[in-house]
């Protein structure tokens, strides 16, 4: 039951989320989010797991609070924010990681399924997340991918770029 009202919410916030911004904001916690009408790849996920009673803005918070030396440090902070830690790509790879999660990134589209949690490297240094979907595409021969790359979309991309990470949480 969790995993489909997680596929089914990233499912919904196409068409919702028409926007991309990455810009720091201070939000609520625990549950905080920024505005629906946008947000940034990593919010896809947040967004979703929260409809199955998931908070990963406190879970990262807390396990990043206890096992700060172990999250990438690659932004020079000197401690936890929970504005922002949840949103940032290499933190969630971190804490899926941590938590067992984490399966083989290579082989056939086929090992995808949907509720996976996928994340690519976009070159330049830029990271990228999105979750698989129960939608097939028949071209393809694979589920889609939810993600916000300047908005939420349904979209044949669990090849367009190298993938990084692959996440089973359920």
């Amino acid at each position: 039951p969790n995993l489909k009202l997680v596929i089914d919410d990233a499912v919904e916030q196409v068409g919702k989320t028409t926007g991309y911004d990455p810009s720091y904001q201070k939000i609520a916690y625990p549950n905080g989010d920024v505005p629906i009408e946008t947000g940034v790849c990593s919010d896809v996920i947040v967004r979703a797991f929260r409809k199955a009673g998931i908070d990963l803005q406190k879970d990262v918070h807390d396990d990043m609070k206890d096992n700060f030396s172990a999250y990438p440090t690659r932004w020079g902070l000197k401690g936890t924010d929970a504005n922002i830690d949840h949103r940032r790509v290499p933190n969630l790879q971190t804490y899926f990681t941590r938590k067992g999660k984490s399966l083989a990134t290579g082989g056939s589209s086929e090992t995808f399924l949907p509720g996976d949690i996928v994340t690519w490297d976009l070159g330049g240094g830029l990271d990228h997340i999105g979750l698989v979907v129960n939608v097939w595409s028949k071209p393809a021969q694979r589920y889609l991918i939810v993600h916000n790359m300047g908005a939420a979309r349904m979209e044949d991309v669990l090849l367009a770029w190298k993938i990084t990470g692959h996440y089973r949480y359920f």
